[in-house]
């Protein structure tokens, strides 16, 4: 079955094989790519083969139509893809995860529509998948992605002193995660 998340203004989605030519533009072709300036900017953007690219989408395409948790999925905003929230292990062996959300689109930033997808994210990780945390990786001078952390419930567990090299200045790395126990009594208290 095709997963779909329906949010107040925001849909997660199953990614679609029409949808790589969006995800090209948005990556490499888009005038707007501010949001390399904060994802992940101390690795150098490198633009694959187009061939390369599909291969690299097509196991999340493989998982599309089976009850498999989902590693990426699209997010939509008023029928359109406009950024995308995923997963990667980072130790298996004690099922921590970290996730993370770009959304590709500046002029959708500070509406409310990234933390709606953040949360739904969160939300179906912890039903779907045996996990006992999640957490996310950043940079200090990333404060959006720090505020919509904690605003979701996560926790700052851990800063690397000047450990990430942006635009010619240093800048600490930034651990925060919540803890299932966490997640659920927040849960609890919404209801």
């Amino acid at each position: 079955m095709k997963l779909r998340l329906q949010g107040d203004r925001v849909v997660l989605r199953d990614l679609e094989p029409e949808d790589l030519d969006r995800l090209w533009y948005w990556k490499y072709e888009a005038e707007d790519r501010e949001h390399q300036l904060w994802n992940g900017p101390y690795r150098p953007v490198v633009k694959p083969a187009r061939e390369k690219f599909d291969r690299l989408w097509a196991e999340e395409l493989d998982r599309v139509g089976t009850d498999s948790p989902r590693w990426q999925m699209v997010i939509e905003i008023d029928g359109e893809l406009k950024g995308t929230v995923g997963r990667y292990w980072v130790d298996e062996a004690t099922n921590w995860s970290e996730i993370g959300i770009v959304i590709f689109d500046s002029r959708y930033w500070s509406g409310g529509y990234g933390r709606e997808a953040f949360q739904m994210w969160i939300d179906y990780l912890f039903r779907h998948v045996d996990t006992v945390r999640l957490g996310i990786s950043t940079w200090s001078g990333n404060e959006r992605m720090i505020r919509l952390a904690a605003r979701c419930g996560m926790v700052e567990e851990g800063r690397i002193r000047k450990a990430r090299i942006v635009r010619g200045r240093y800048y600490d790395s930034v651990k925060m995660g919540i803890l299932r126990e966490e997640w659920e009594a927040m849960t609890r208290e919404a209801l």
